[in-house]
Order: structure tokens, then C-alpha cells, then sequence
């Protein structure tokens, strides 16, 4: 008898392990997630995005179906804001979203409403290094110096998104004469404004995206580079000077490494806060399985789009890292966000 009752409470133990097993597969089977993305169409966020949007659902257990929304504004903080207080939080919605989120609260921009540690991060298609670039046709400006002397108008997708905020940033600690036209949807438009003379530089943009996506314009002379923001420099780029080799002081150095630590996570991915851990479990494991895909790198090469992927976990720390800035640094560098806004 008890062997009896051991062989049937084994089985139910299995046939239990086996139901919550299949429990991720029984939810996703045949449902739609909503991918909200953070800018306008056309720009290399987007593109990522519509990728992801493609291959994700084949490595979630159930195979969904995703479909892609772009929610331009603010920056990108309109996306991120709906993404944390509007968003079910069932794991049917998740987000392409700007590397800008990890920061933002901490450097008390207006309208970041949302504590980034409590996003589930689930990855990041290549880590980045963002560059200030000009067009040489419409300014004589070829250094970053040069740009301490001489004002350069800068296209900007609003305050929240690097190419409103790192322009002001470098006319803070630096000292550059960048003068911001407001408006652009994407980083796309902002290209095509500087080619069309509207603009004469712009701040912000991603060194992979150009180099995969643009290479042509350095090819034939066309835009020059003026300094990285990050906190290494790229190894193809040796010559072009680092943003924090350019502090004036330790402290300006320290706080400026705070502001640009989230270009390390390049091309961000997020679900809303509460969501079930199993199914952020499966999105990690499916989105890690995805960009190891040779197919996904196919893809990704026939649209230019380069790959150097970090993890969800490696996300984690490095919002734990922006979060644990002592905070003397925290409050330079909020210093420097308010006279971005103009406070």
C-alpha cells in the first residue's frame, strides 16, 4: 500500500512538473504581443525593432505573434512611460526602447517617471558607442575644439533622447557652442535635415549605425567625427577623442561618466514591471537563443545592422552601476541635465 501511495504521489509530482513545463507554451499559444517602439519608423531603433519583431516569436514557447508599434515623442519617454504605468503586465507587452531609459530618472528628467531597476531588461542587440558628427559641406568645423569657438546647429529629437541631451551635456562640462533645432522624429530625419543643409551636425549618433548603416559618408568625406560618449573608446576609432579625456576636473569626469554609461547598453529591450518572472525567464532565454540564430545574424547583416548582443543579466548590472554613483556625482550631473532643460 504505501508503495502504491508513493508510485501515484510520484506521478502526480511529474505530471504537475510536466503541466508547469508546458504552462509558458500554454499561455503564449496563439496570442499577440505588443511590441511598442520608442521612435519614429525609418531609423536604425526601428529597424532592430521590426527584426526582433520578425524573428522573436519562433524561440518563445507557443511561437506568438508580435506586432510592432512605433510611439515616437518626448525622446522616447512617452513609450517608456506608457510601457511602465500602461502596459498590461500579463507578458503580452514589451518594448524597443532608447538606451536613454537606464539614466534618465536618476538625472531627474522631466517626465522619466519610472524607476529603471524595476523594468525586466531582456536584452540589448549590440552594445554602442555614441559619436557627435558634422557635415562638412555646411559648417568649417572639423574638431571638437573647433566647436568651443564656433556655434554648430545641431538636429534634436527632443530633450530625453541623446541627440537632445548630449549636445547641451558637451556646451555644459566642454564648453561647445551646440545650438539645438528641436523637432526630428528619428535619427533618420535627422541625417536627411543635415544633408539637406537644415543642420550642420548631429550629436548622438550611434558608431555601429554608421558604420553599418552610413559607412558611405565617411567614405566620401562627407561627415567628420568630433568625439565619442561612453565610457571607453571604440577600437576603429583611436584618433577620435573621448568625452571623459576631455573633463576638466575629476568631478566632471565622474559625473559625465554617470550620464553616459547607458550608451554601453546600445539597443535596448524591455517588458513592464510585474510581469510573471517565468515568462521574463522565457523572454531572456528566447531572446539570447534569437540572436545566436544564424538566420537572426542573416538578417541582420542583409540590413546592415550589427550584432554584439548583451544579456538581460548584463543589463541588470549595469543599471545597478548607474544606480550605485555616490551621490555628489548624482547631483553634478543633474546639475548639467537642468541646464540642458534651461532650469
Amino acid at each position: 500500500m504505501n508503495r502504491l501511495c508513493f508510485f501515484v504521489g510520484l506521478a502526480a509530482v511529474t505530471a504537475l512538473g510536466s503541466a508547469q513545463a508546458q504552462s509558458i507554451e500554454d499561455f503564449y499559444r496563439g496570442k499577440v504581443i505588443n511590441m511598442t517602439i520608442s521612435s519614429g519608423d525609418g531609423g536604425t531603433n526601428d529597424a532592430y525593432a521590426r527584426l526582433i519583431a520578425e524573428q522573436l516569436g519562433k524561440f518563445i514557447p507557443g511561437n506568438p505573434t508580435i506586432v510592432p508599434r512605433n510611439m515616437p515623442g518626448a525622446g522616447g519617454l512617452r513609450a517608456v512611460n506608457h510601457l511602465y504605468e500602461v502596459a498590461s503586465k500579463d507578458g503580452l507587452s514589451y518594448g524597443v526602447v532608447q538606451r536613454a531609459v537606464a539614466v534618465q530618472p536618476i538625472l531627474d528628467v522631466q517626465s522619466a517617471n519610472y524607476d529603471p531597476s524595476k523594468f525586466n531588461w531582456i536584452g540589448s542587440t549590440a552594445r554602442e558607442t555614441s559619436v557627435g558628427v558634422v557635415w562638412n559641406q555646411n559648417t568649417p568645423v572639423r574638431t571638437i575644439q573647433e566647436a568651443t569657438k564656433t556655434e554648430v546647429i545641431v538636429g534634436s529629437s527632443g530633450f530625453g533622447n541623446d541627440t537632445g541631451g548630449f549636445p547641451l551635456v558637451l556646451n555644459h562640462f566642454l564648453g561647445t557652442r551646440f545650438k539645438l533645432i528641436h523637432g526630428y522624429k528619428s535619427g533618420s530625419d535627422i541625417s536627411l535635415a543635415m544633408e539637406r543643409g537644415e543642420v550642420q551636425s548631429r550629436v548622438g549618433w550611434s558608431w555601429g549605425s554608421i558604420i553599418s548603416r552610413s559607412a558611405d559618408l565617411l567614405r566620401d568625406n562627407k561627415i567628420t567625427v568630433l568625439i565619442q560618449m561612453g565610457v571607453e573608446k571604440s577600437p576603429s576609432l583611436p584618433d577620435t577623442p573621448l568625452v571623459l579625456d576631455l573633463a576638466k576636473t575629476a568631478e566632471d569626469r565622474a559625473a559625465m561618466e554617470l550620464i553616459f554609461t547607458a550608451t554601453t547598453i546600445g539597443w535596448p529591450s524591455v517588458m513592464p514591471p510585474g510581469v510573471p518572472a517565468d515568462r521574463v525567464a522565457a523572454f531572456r532565454k528566447a531572446y539570447n537563443a534569437m540572436v545566436a540564430s544564424p538566420d537572426f545574424k542573416l538578417q541582420a547583416e542583409k540590413r546592415s545592422l550589427e550584432l554584439d548582443p548583451l544579456t538581460g543579466e548584463e543589463i541588470d548590472k549595469l543599471i545597478a552601476q548607474i544606480m550605485s554613483f555616490p551621490g555628489p556625482v548624482i547631483e553634478r550631473a543633474q546639475q548639467a541635465m537642468k541646464a540642458v532643460a534651461g532650469k
